[in-house]
Formats: C-alpha cells, structure tokens, sequence
C-alpha cells in the first residue's frame, strides 16, 4: 500500500484524481503545497502526484524541483485536452496523460519510485510476533494468520510504519478515508477495536490509546 501526496492549487478537497487514487488501494493527502509534509502527524508520502488540471507550469516546475530537493518521486497528471500546452521541461518522473485506470496509476507509481530509489526491499513489517506483508495483504500473529477488512490493514500499516507517533482520530480519519468521508470520528473507534480485537490478546498488546487525542502503536522496546 502507498501512500500519495496530491498537489492542487485549492483547498485541499478531494479530486478526481485522488478518487482514482482510492480506488487503486493507495491512501493520498491533499494540499497546496509540500511544506505541509512538515507538519506533526503528517505522514511522509512515497510519492507526489501533481493535478495539472489546476496548477500552473511555474508552479508545477517549483514543486518538481523541490520533490528533486527531497528526493520525492513526482508524477504529472496532465489532462488530454491540455496535452498540447504541456512543457517537457517540467521533467516529471513519470506522466499520466488523461484519465488512467487504477492498473496504471499503481504501475505509474511504482515506475517513479524505481527511477528515484531503485528496487524496492520486501514489503515485510515485524513488530515482535506480529507480522504485515503489505504486498500479499497478509498479517500474522505468531504465526497464525489473521483476517483484516482492507481499512483496518490499512491502519495497522499507517500506525505500525510509525511506532511511537501518535495520531488523532482525525488525522486518522482524513488519511485513510479521506477528507470527503462524512462517517464522523467514531468510524475510527470502532475500526480501531475490530483490529485490537483481531490481532491482540492478553499479554500482547500493539495499539495504545491516548486518552482525548487518539491512537498510537507501541515503539519497540
């Protein structure tokens, strides 16, 4: 599962092409610019994609540089219809020209991550006796596999990526369902008590719970 910075020039609402995003199995963020990856709580994405239907050239080159500066892989969205205007110069490192399937989203994606960090290493997280294969979908617990709706994987892969940080119920709520999700807060409670429910047992716990701000998973002792 990857997770995507979606680059527009408005308020960071849903697009089309973050809903091609979503429906590809990846989570996404929207924004306006990439100095928001600086935030607390803000997960740092596997790659930056970049709606041209809104954003000006000038723009776009700035950002592109500094996905180069971050060491980002970068992708330019361009729409058919504006094709003709597009300027080589920008030097994505990939381009997706009009509306594209799910398929080749996801190959696009791993396509510019190959260009900027070359083979990937095995999708595998280990915490103690829990272990997440990202690229099977498939989470053990001492051996015995455990099945996850694909929105609890998704939190267990956002949460045990990033073991000690603690993430509100709506940081949670925006990254994984994103920003147009109308469920509430609650959504995440619930989630987040099926997964414990799945993977935890008395004595061996994984997610803690931080009373009025959220959730995080345990750092390793």
């Amino acid at each position: 599962m990857y997770h995507l910075f979606v680059l527009v020039n408005h308020g960071g609402a849903p697009t089309v092409l973050a809903d091609t995003v979503d429906r590809a199995g990846m989570s996404y963020q929207v924004g306006i610019d990439l100095e928001q990856l600086d935030e607390n709580g803000v997960t740092s994405p596997d790659a930056v994609l970049l709606d041209m239907s809104s954003l000006e050239h000038s723009d776009a080159r700035r950002m592109v540089e500094e996905c180069r500066d971050r060491k980002l892989p970068v992708l330019a969205a361009v729409p058919r219809e504006a094709i003709t205007d597009y300027d080589p110069s920008l030097n994505p490192d990939e381009m997706l020209v009009g509306h594209v399937s799910e398929g080749e989203l996801a190959a696009r994606v791993e396509q510019a991550m190959f260009r900027v960090s070359g083979p990937p290493g095995p999708q595998l997280l280990k915490v103690g006796d829990l272990s997440i294969d990202e690229e099977r979908y498939e989470v053990t617990v001492a051996g015995r596999r455990v099945a996850l709706t694909y929105k609890e994987f998704q939190l267990l892969v956002l949460l045990a990526s990033n073991p000690g940080r603690v993430y509100t119920r709506e940081a949670l709520l925006s990254q994984i369902w994103g920003y147009d999700y109308l469920g509430g807060t609650r959504t995440v409670d619930v989630h987040i008590r099926r997964l414990r429910s799945k993977v935890e047992s008395p004595g061996r716990s994984f997610v803690e719970t931080i009373w009025n701000v959220g959730y995080r998973f345990k750092a390793p002792a």
